[in-house]
């Protein structure tokens, strides 16, 4: 019997047909044709991975730069911008073909995202005509570079903390721009040490001698390729990878700018320096900026997930060549996914890696949705912008994962250069930390389930609302969780009742979503309540915080644990009856069972889990492996990596 039917038979299961090209366009989606385009183009620019290596800095960052604006030529990268402005007037195909671009080199990923997504996103979604009808064309077009300047030294996901300042100067009708003190110099900044003309600043604006807040204006860097009197750029140097990016650091010492550079979508100051916003509430107006750059995370988040792709094809088509050690005297050595542990290493991270592509789905078109104006309520608004804070914190750690569990599964040749997996690993390893350090965007999730996402979410600072949560909506927050009714929903979907240790119904999705969303409820429940509780003995509501934040990241972390199960079974039931659906009802089992099996310390505490029924549980994990084995090498030929991008001769043969 070849290998390949092996575990099959082991299994007593009937091995689905996999039809990969009809997989690979349900994957695609409706931006099939964005992503070929991207995929085209990552091929012709393939020779880039071997430049990485033999390249000096300099000549790489250039080689990059040259790369994303050769990418801006074919309308790859304009893809959400108006058409009047040569963009293709579509979010989604935008976020589809930075989740493409991932695949191939990271810097030239990095690059294309700070001046299309980041800078170019800026000054579109914060920006008005003046600022679209200035810059719109030529930054669409790779012509006018710029970067996006809100990092500071000092300060990083606090944004409303950052220290540089633009003082209105009404007689001259300008801003004038400063860096006050080292802390408060913009740093990090891709693009700014060789090649931004501009930088969207991020700066503490002040009018009449009334500080209103952190607003964004357009500061010019350079000119004919020359910084600026009052501009001060020091290079960030080596880093750990993306040494194509040129980050920077950027001081501004009485740097003026008109008063038409503020980025006046939601405030603006008259020729006289009146101060008018359609926003009266500070924090609103704040919230709301930052609001409409929530595109970012989810482009992060996405191109996690394209990492762990590009590592899992690496690792799983070596697993299917690569042998070692005999499995009985004359028999020959194995191949290595033959191998039970190897299984269980690479097969629920390909579990995983698909249950976040249908999340990603889900997050992509929700942005989508919102910013086409299909539904744009803030109530919509706050949700997706819990939602694209915790599908990114999970994607970028996926990716960390995966990358670093990929390698050692391809032993001495996945330490290789040439076999890819050093510069997944320092290119992608910053991720975490992109558009928001995760614990951070998890905390974010968590401040939203325990405000039920109200209105007044928008307006709370953390302390705010811990006082709100131990206020008023403490009493909902349990009233709603009620885990003694969901508690009798898990017991109805498993026969016998209360007899836990029964086998049955492991693969029944619905009794997988009652255990995600039972912890998750439980884990609400009671973290409001420890919140009260500290408030009620007269504790500083800081401190409160902070001594439940272990609590905090559980909650959200099982909140979009369940919501990314949620995605899956969707997608797995909207399928026709074929093998397609079969292969991925396999993932989605393999990817919630899993996910209860690395939990089965809490629902074991928690009552939810015998001894028995987790024993159950990982012999059930074990036998999917077994059944999604001969599968793999189909599973990851859908994602349709481009071979040029593979390359990996010791792995690939």
């Amino acid at each position: 019997m070849a290998p390949d039917d092996t575990s099959a038979a082991a299994s007593g299961s009937v091995r689905p047909e996999i039809d990969v090209e009809a997989l690979a366009r349900l994957l695609d989606g409706e931006y099939a044709g964005v992503r070929d385009l991207v995929r085209t183009n990552l091929a012709a620019h393939s020779s880039v991975l071997e430049d990485a290596e033999r390249l000096d800095r300099e000549a790489f960052r250039e080689r990059v730069r040259d790369i994303a604006v050769a990418m801006a030529g074919t309308g790859q990268t304009g893809m959400g911008f108006p058409a009047a402005y040569g963009g293709g007037d579509d979010i989604g195909a935008s976020v589809a073909a930075f989740e493409t671009l991932a695949f191939g080199d990271l810097s030239v990923l990095v690059k294309v995202g700070v001046q299309f997504g980041l800078f170019g996103g800026a000054i579109l979604q914060l920006g008005t005509a003046r600022h679209h009808d200035a810059y719109l064309s030529d930054l669409v077009a790779g012509r006018l570079l710029g970067c996006f300047a809100m990092t500071e030294t000092g300060h990083g996901s606090h944004v409303q903390a950052l220290g540089t300042v633009a003082r209105y100067d009404a007689a001259a009708g300008e801003f004038v721009v400063t860096t006050e003190g080292d802390a408060a110099r913009k740093d990090y900044i891709g693009n700014a040490a060789r090649h931004a003309e501009l930088a969207v600043v991020f700066a503490q604006l002040e009018v009449g001698g009334e500080a209103r807040g952190v607003h964004a204006l357009i500061v010019r860097l350079r000119s004919g390729g020359e910084v600026v009197d009052g501009v001060e750029i020091e290079d960030d140097g080596l880093k750990m990878g993306l040494n194509g990016v040129d980050n920077g650091r950027i001081r501004f010492h009485g740097v003026r700018v008109p008063r038409e550079a503020l980025l006046n979508r939601f405030a603006d100051v008259t020729p006289e320096g009146d101060y008018v916003s359609t926003i009266d509430n500070p924090d609103r107006r704040f919230f709301t900026m930052l609001g409409t750059l929530v595109q970012g995370r989810v482009c992060v988040g996405g191109a996690g997930v394209s990492v762990a792709k590009v590592a899992l094809t690496l690792a799983v088509k070596y697993a299917v060549r690569r042998r070692q050690f005999e499995a009985s005297p004359g028999a020959g050595e194995r191949l290595l996914l033959d191998y039970g542990l190897h299984q269980r290493r690479l097969l629920p991270l390909l579990a995983r890696t698909y249950a976040l592509h249908f999340a990603q789905d889900t997050v992509r078109g929700q942005l989508h949705d919102v910013f086409s104006g299909l539904d744009d309520s803030p109530r919509t608004r706050r949700r997706l912008e819990s939602r694209a804070a915790g599908t990114k914190a999970l994607g970028t750690w996926h990716a960390t994962r995966t990358v670093q569990e990929c390698r050692e599964a391809c032993g001495g040749a996945g330490y290789l250069a040439v076999n890819r997996f050093a510069a997944l690993k320092a290119d992608s390893d910053v991720f975490t930390t992109f558009e928001g350090d995760n614990h951070v965007l998890l905390q974010l999730v968590a401040k939203g389930l325990l405000t039920d996402h109200a209105g007044e979410f928008e307006d709370l600072d953390q302390l705010g609302m811990v006082r709100y949560v131990t206020g008023l909506a403490v009493e909902t927050v349990i009233e709603r969780t009620s885990a003694h009714k969901l508690l009798e929903r898990v017991r109805d979907l498993l026969p016998g009742g209360d007899q836990w240790d029964r086998e049955a119904g492991l693969l029944d999705s619905e009794y997988q979503l009652a255990m995600l969303r039972y912890r998750e409820e439980h884990m609400l429940g009671g973290l409001a309540r420890r919140l009260k509780a500290g408030v009620d003995k007269g504790r500083d509501p800081g401190e409160v915080f902070s001594s439940v934040q272990d609590h905090v990241i559980a909650l959200a972390h099982a909140h979009m644990e369940r919501l990314v199960l949620e995605s899956f079974v969707d997608a797995c039931e909207a399928l026709p009856a074929d093998g397609n659906k079969v292969a991925l009802g396999l993932l989605c089992d393999l990817y919630a069972l899993s996910a209860i099996e690395a939990d089965r310390a809490w629902f074991m505490e928690h009552g939810r889990l015998t001894v028995q029924r987790s024993k159950a549980i990982s012999r059930e994990v074990n036998d999917l492996c077994r059944r999604v084995r001969p599968l793999a090498v189909d599973l990851v030929d859908a994602w349709r990596v481009p071979p040029p991008l593979l390359r990996a001769p010791d792995l690939l043969g």
